[in-house]
């Protein structure tokens, strides 16, 4: 396993240099001036040329990029041009509400759509296996703002169970993650009904039953542990898109993560702030795909990693 972690680690970082060279290439084409941003309408000529100047923007493609790996490498992931905070310090001060909301939405997320699909599952061509794959395909397609404001509408104004907005408690966490958990059961439920029903058909699961076992047993002790596999592969990925933050979710709960730096930072096209939020959602993309990988033979010990 050390050699196998060591292989997936050198192997991110090629994969984080070509993400840091394509974002860079992107932001560096871009019509949007940031220089303008900094200077203002009413900024002349002169003035722009000097803050363009002081910030090396003057300079060509493969010097600036150049200077930027030099500063990454070093752990720096440069300056706002806008809030003149260094971009580590503004995304450190984001990263425990962005953690807290991830947390609590893949915890949400797991509880409804493991249940919903190994409900389905189990009542495989049932009115309650259409009824709950219906459900499913609907949460998937819903907008994040709709299902955002109709729980705030319900529970917040009406039943004034929650508060409305805001950062800090309990309280506060409980209606965005349930949010992003109903968007995202539906693909959970989906996955797991499918790798239930596959689970369920398999040898082992006849050979259990016969040798007199429980139904619950059966499901919880033999199937489960298989079926679950895929779902892992999955928490991996949405592990790296919640920490590059829900921009939608987080604007209608006012919660303070680092989807809305990210979003303020493409307004303003203050490039260090979008290229340290994307450096940072990748590297969470990959970890999280390492971590999955790694509590794999755990579950199944017939994976080994090589």
């Amino acid at each position: 396993m050390p050699a196998y972690v060591v292989r997936r680690l050198l192997v991110s970082v090629l994969i984080l240099l070509g993400v840091s060279f394509i974002t860079f290439v992107l932001l560096y084409v871009l019509p949007a001036d940031p220089v303008r941003q900094i200077a203002g309408r009413s900024a002349t000529a002169e003035t722009v040329e000097n803050i363009r100047r002081e910030l090396g923007l003057d300079r060509p493609f493969i010097v600036q990029y150049g200077r930027y790996l030099l500063g990454l490498v070093q752990g720096d992931l440069g300056r706002s041009y806008l809030q003149k905070t260094e971009v580590a310090e503004l995304i450190a001060s984001r990263l425990p509400a962005t953690l807290l909301l991830m947390l609590g939405a893949i915890l949400a997320e797991l509880a409804l759509g493991l249940t919903l699909g190994i409900l389905a599952a189990l009542r495989r061509g049932t009115m309650l296996d259409q009824t709950l794959m219906m459900a499913s395909f609907v949460t998937v397609s819903a907008p994040q703002f709709v299902v955002g404001l109709l729980l705030l509408y319900v529970f917040a104004v009406k039943l004034g169970w929650f508060p409305i907005g805001g950062y800090g408690t309990f309280a506060h966490l409980v209606l965005p993650a349930l949010t992003l958990g109903i968007l995202g059961s539906g693909w959970y439920s989906r996955m797991m009904r499918s790798s239930m029903i596959e689970v369920l058909r398999a040898d082992f699961i006849r050979t259990a039953r016969a040798k007199g076992l429980t139904r619950a047993r059966v499901i919880l002790v033999h199937a489960l542990p298989n079926a679950v596999l895929p779902v892992i592969a999955m928490i991996g990925i949405d592990i790296g898109i919640f920490m590059g933050g829900i921009v939608v979710v987080e604007s209608v709960f006012g919660w303070p993560g680092i989807g809305q730096l990210a979003w303020q930072a493409i307004q303003r096209v203050d490039i260090p702030i979008i290229m340290g939020v994307t450096l940072v959602s990748a590297l969470a993309i990959i970890l999280g795909n390492l971590l999955a990988d790694l509590v794999a033979p755990f579950i199944d010990p017939r994976i080994k990693l090589k």
